[in-house]
């Protein structure tokens, strides 16, 4: 899939992002009184997912791109459920990609995602960013970047989309 050079990117990752690790949807409550996950054939952390995510992620004004190691299989397990097509997604080299020599503490996927835009503007969405990514992208990025970090327990919820969305909307004036 290639992508288009007009819109952002926004590069998506998936686990405590998409999918929260502190639960998301859930059952009813059972004999016990807890609220038990609802199944889902095959990985039953998609049960976390929220389906009501993917029209909010496609009204977005940029292009969405996964960048998460869930590679191919984030088409064919988490887009469907989202309502989503087919996204173009990062493929990840085996080495660390990047200008210059590994930094300390810096996220794994940053230079590799800078690299990927060639100076486009982009939103990256990811439960792990901190202020070293946030400042490395800054001094290595040409262009306008959202290094936007989510809660993890939490997951991607509607007022990160709408704070997404605003500063998207926000280049434009």
């Amino acid at each position: 899939m290639s992508l288009t050079t007009s819109f952002p990117l926004i590069f998506l990752d998936v686990d405590g992002t998409l999918i929260p690790f502190g639960g998301g949807r859930t059952s009813p409550v059972n004999q016990t009184g807890w609220s038990t996950p609802t199944e889902e054939p095959g990985n039953p952390l998609l049960a976390r997912l929220d389906p009501a995510l993917g029209p909010r992620l496609a009204a977005l004004p940029g292009q969405l791109v996964w960048a998460t190691t869930w590679m191919d299989e984030a088409n064919t397990e988490l887009s469907p459920r989202l309502g989503l097509p087919a996204l173009p997604v990062v493929d990840w080299p085996d080495e660390p990609a990047g200008s210059g020599p590994p930094v300390p503490g810096l996220h794994w996927k940053t230079a590799g995602l800078v690299d990927r835009t060639a100076g486009r503007t982009f939103v990256w969405v990811d439960d792990e960013i901190t202020d070293l990514d946030r400042a490395w992208v800054a001094a290595h990025h040409p262009g306008p970047a959202l290094l936007y970090r989510v809660e993890p327990h939490l997951g991607l919820v509607e007022s990160d989309v709408r704070r997404i969305a605003d500063w998207l909307r926000g280049l434009a004036d």
